[in-house]
């Protein structure tokens, strides 16, 4: 038996081990924040809640929701997509450092300057996004259609860019997208009291609610 083969291979397999152990860790945090934010804003706008419920009657009310019906659901991808744009879960990136002397928008910027990038600024930019602090997941249905949250356009970098771009992207968006499909599909959602949620953030490295998120829910769907 070949000693020093097995030990490479057991070396690989923890590496991976922790890799996706510390992806499922940050991913925690970030997917529970984003789905609060995302059933913030459905409830502070009915019409969108209808849309997204017409567009699960093609799931079928009384069938089982799966990943494979989820790219079916081009409207529920929009409204994740514009919850990302106006409530990222890490709002400012991680840093990232110049490894050479260069000059940026006229600034001359020496080698070892930490950058810090201020993502939620650049999704909301008025010169790049029309209305641009309203809720419009129509949007990346028509005009910004082709724009991509996964790093290729610099308007929307929710995950970050380049070689640092967030690992788990991919396995961020489906938890998102399925669990919030899920919860749609499954169950009545209703707001306990007469004022929309509360929208006020609280300052931290994850963009997080201040206030708990008050809900009604009730089945809507009887699966045998």
């Amino acid at each position: 038996m070949n000693f020093g083969l097995c030990n490479c291979y057991l070396y690989i397999s923890f590496i991976a081990y922790l890799f996706l152990q510390t992806i499922v860790a940050g991913a925690t945090d970030t997917i529970s924040t984003t789905l609060t934010w995302a059933m913030c804003l459905i409830l502070r706008n009915p019409h969108v809640l209808e849309k997204l419920k017409q567009e699960l009657h093609i799931v079928g009310k009384e069938e089982w929701l799966s990943e494979n019906d989820i790219s079916k659901l081009t409207y529920l991808h929009a409204t994740v997509k514009e919850t990302l744009r106006l409530y990222p879960p890490a709002p400012l990136s991680a840093p990232h450092e110049f490894t050479e002397n260069c000059t940026v928008g006229g600034y001359n910027v020496t080698k070892g300057t930490r950058l810090i990038t201020n993502l939620w600024k650049i999704q909301t930019d008025q010169n790049v996004w029309s209305y641009s602090l309203e809720f419009k997941p129509e949007r990346f249905l028509t005009t910004d259609k082709n724009i991509d949250m996964k790093g290729h356009d610099f308007e929307l970098l929710p995950f970050g860019a380049g070689r640092r771009i967030c690992p788990g992207i991919s396995f961020g968006l489906q938890v998102v997208h399925l669990t919030l499909a899920s919860f749609l599909h499954y169950f009545e959602i209703l707001n306990p009291s007469t004022e929309p949620p509360d929208m006020s953030e609280t300052f931290g490295l994850t963009n997080t609610k201040t206030t708990p998120l008050d809900i009604l829910v009730k089945p809507c769907v009887s699966i045998s």
